[in-house]
């Protein structure tokens, strides 16, 4: 690798202000710019005073003075716990872009270029005066016609190419620490690059933005629990975002919530429950919840309910990893160590090669000294976290949306006990969760996704006996196949008539099962017992034809 020459006084910059902050270790240690050690001192600017602040707080206000790219860069690492000591982690976290606004003169430019129309054309009123100013966009009041209070996020100007040319300098960064560290397998800064310009990517695009809050909204349409504010899809681009206005209190001003009177207790029993709603139910989760972008509803103190703003980073999950995850907190819940282990293998993210009964110990040694403590007191994401980081050893491949959802459940965990220190997480999580998981994996949902897919399987029935035709053929083949043991010979017969019946049984039991979902259909002519029993019979259909383990 060859950092290119124009980075390099970007690069050199980078490193004088972590030296001015007395981040050396960072700069000697790691190895990081061990090719810039001969010019050193001319790169060294004057120390800044931080006597007495620990090596996390200087690393945060290192970032801060270096701009708001390396602030977001920050705050992708104070979320990878299973790479960041908790220190450095907790303070990154504390992280906010500090920015002064561009014009209003210049929001109302972009508003109008990006939306086609004057101004007053658009909003019965705007407010060149912004409400609040971040590092991509900045947020101005704004009046519809109808007399309705909006907000108007507009990105800022000139961000694409400022963000272009810092990600190309986080890049080479990353190419160096990738190269110079000594713990580079382990700490993968090439991948966390490629996480900061995922996220940002995302934020730049206000119309991607608008849909991820118009789902969020479907999703808890009721508005009992959460309250997510309306996209004005009409004065909505990519780079302009028009919603409703609401009004709220931080989830973390206790004393705002205190003299409205708010039950915080329940609200945050709610907060828990809505995070697992969020991932398990609709598996579309708010994935930057900390207390600014959560507020709440005073004007319910009875019955709170959160406002959810900024939806920038929103996640969710492959199905298949849903599952495994959801299996895995049950397992969690009942202590049952050696399912977790059995369950990270089934799930892929673990070669088949790892011993279960020592990767049962490992999650063993883990868990039990929490299980010490009264159940109020257990953190569960603290124990998610400690769990990936014993996972590591054992080759555990750890996915991207996992990683944002550790993220979000120590958000949410942490806005949990910050209004009722005394919650049990598990208490409240583990029926809940169970609840969703029955609901999901039902019989009666089963058939409503058979049903739905029926005329899918439709088109593909006519193809049926050619792929029986064909996988024979191939079993065949396999027979005639000269092998000079005789009992290599009867094992290979005996794997061939296996494919033939699991094939014929499985044909069966797929021909049955779309005869019940037909039947189905039809259930009030024909009654719903035709419908269990032929669906009955294809199970067992597919339960003969299951492969069987010597």
């Amino acid at each position: 690798m060859t950092t290119p020459l124009k980075v390099v006084p970007r690069v050199m910059r980078v490193a004088s202000v972590l030296l001015a902050y007395r981040l050396d270790e960072l700069v000697d240690a790691a190895h990081l710019f061990r090719p810039l050690k001969l010019v050193r001192p001319l790169v060294a600017k004057p120390r800044v005073n931080v006597d007495g602040l620990s090596r996390g707080a200087r690393l945060r206000l290192a970032l801060t003075d270096l701009g708001p790219i390396f602030v977001k860069a920050g705050q992708v690492l104070s979320t990878r716990r299973d790479l960041v000591p908790a220190d450095i982690a907790d303070e990154l976290a504390q992280l906010q872009d500090q920015v002064p606004p561009f014009s209003g003169a210049q929001a109302r430019t972009i508003v109008e270029q990006e939306l086609k129309a004057p101004i007053t054309t658009l909003y019965a009123a705007f407010d060149e005066t912004p409400l609040a100013s971040a590092s991509i966009a900045q947020v101005h009041a704004a009046t519809l016609h109808d007399g309705s209070a909006a907000v108007v996020k507009v990105l800022r100007p000139g961000i694409d190419k400022q963000i272009e040319r810092d990600i190309k300098l986080l890049r080479s960064l990353g190419e160096l620490a990738h190269r110079w560290h000594p713990n580079a397998d382990k700490i993968r800064p090439l991948d966390v690059v490629a996480e900061v310009e995922k996220m940002l990517e995302n934020e730049l695009d206000l119309q991607r933005e608008g849909a991820s809050a118009s789902l969020l909204r479907r999703n808890f349409e009721s508005g009992v629990d959460m309250y997510v504010p309306a996209v004005h899809w009409d004065l909505t681009a990519a780079r302009v975002l028009t919603l409703e206005r609401v009004y709220g209190v931080s989830c973390d001003d206790i004393a705002a919530l205190d003299a409205a009177g708010v039950d915080r207790k329940a609200l945050a029993v709610k907060g828990v429950r809505l995070f697992y709603e969020q991932v398990f139910r609709d598996n579309f989760f708010h994935a930057d919840a900390h207390p600014g972008n959560i507020w709440v509803d005073t004007a319910r103190p009875g019955e709170p309910r959160f406002i959810a703003l900024d939806f920038g980073i929103m996640g969710s999950l492959p199905e298949e990893d849903q599952y495994w995850l959801a299996q895995n907190f049950i397992a969690l819940f009942e202590r049952d160590y050696a399912r977790i282990a059995q369950l990270h293998v089934d799930a892929g993210w673990m070669p088949s090669t790892v011993r279960l009964d020592e990767l049962t110990a490992a999650v063993r040694t883990v868990c039990e000294p929490y299980f010490t403590r009264p159940l109020s007191q257990i953190s569960l994401a603290e124990l998610v976290v400690k769990l990936f980081q014993t996972a590591r050893r054992y080759e555990l491949t750890l996915q991207p949306q996992l990683i944002l959802l550790q993220k979000t459940l120590l958000n949410i965990e942490g806005v949990g006990r910050m209004l009722d220190p005394q919650i049990d997480i598990w208490a409240v999580a583990h029926p809940v969760l169970k609840r969703i998981l029955r609901e999901r994996y039902s019989p009666l949902r089963t058939l409503r996704e058979m049903r739905r897919r029926l005329p899918e399987w439709f088109h593909a029935a006519p193809q049926f006996p050619e792929l029986m035709r064909d996988a024979l053929r191939q079993v065949a083949k396999g027979e005639r196949q000269h092998i000079a043991d005789p009992r290599e010979l009867a094992q290979r017969r005996e794997e061939a008539l296996g494919a033939r019946r699991s094939l014929a049984f499985g044909l069966l039991g797929g021909s049955l099962l779309i005869a019940s979902a037909v039947l189905w259909t039809q259930a009030a002519e024909q009654g719903i017992w035709h419908v269990v029993a032929t669906g009955v019979a294809g199970l067992f259909a597919f339960a003969a034809g299951w492969p069987r383990r010597s």
